[in-house]
């Protein structure tokens, strides 16, 4: 894999990253969301992650192995609403249920770490190759 396709991998993966980040962060701000009505509750969002590998024929070498992540789609999950029976509150429907986004803080705590933790792998990586190169421009001075 050349320098290139590895920058390419690791900027896609900061990007991808960066879009985790983003929706556990709209989660976090509407974690404690109320509605009385189940379809306008909050519904917590997941990016959905894909490798595309990029394999081209023999011709174009630069571009072989190069595996970027893309984010497929980011997909609301309502399994995670529950429905509470609460009558005395104001915003309780005509049966007295209240419905919570669901979203439980520690988990998207944790998954933000995660995030941030692959962020900074991938920055790391950029740093490697960027070293790289500048020892081998050495070389070739030399």
């Amino acid at each position: 894999m050349s320098f290139l396709g590895i920058y390419e991998t690791a900027g896609s993966a900061m990007s991808a990253q960066t879009v985790r980040l983003n929706t556990i962060s709209s989660n976090l701000a509407n974690a404690d969301s109320v509605s009385g009505d189940p379809s306008k509750v909050y519904k917590p969002l997941k990016p959905i992650f894909s490798a595309v590998y990029n394999h081209f024929n023999a011709q174009e070498t630069q571009h072989q192995g190069v595996v970027p992540i893309r984010i497929a789609d980011v997909v609301e999950v309502s399994s995670m609403m529950e429905g509470r029976y609460e009558p005395n509150n104001p915003l309780s429907n005509d049966e007295g249920y209240v419905y919570y986004s669901g979203i439980n803080v520690v988990n998207e705590m944790a998954d933000m770490i995660s995030a941030t933790r692959s962020f900074e792998a991938s920055v790391e990586v950029l740093g490697n190759v960027k070293s790289m190169q500048q020892s081998l421009m050495g070389l070739w001075r030399s």
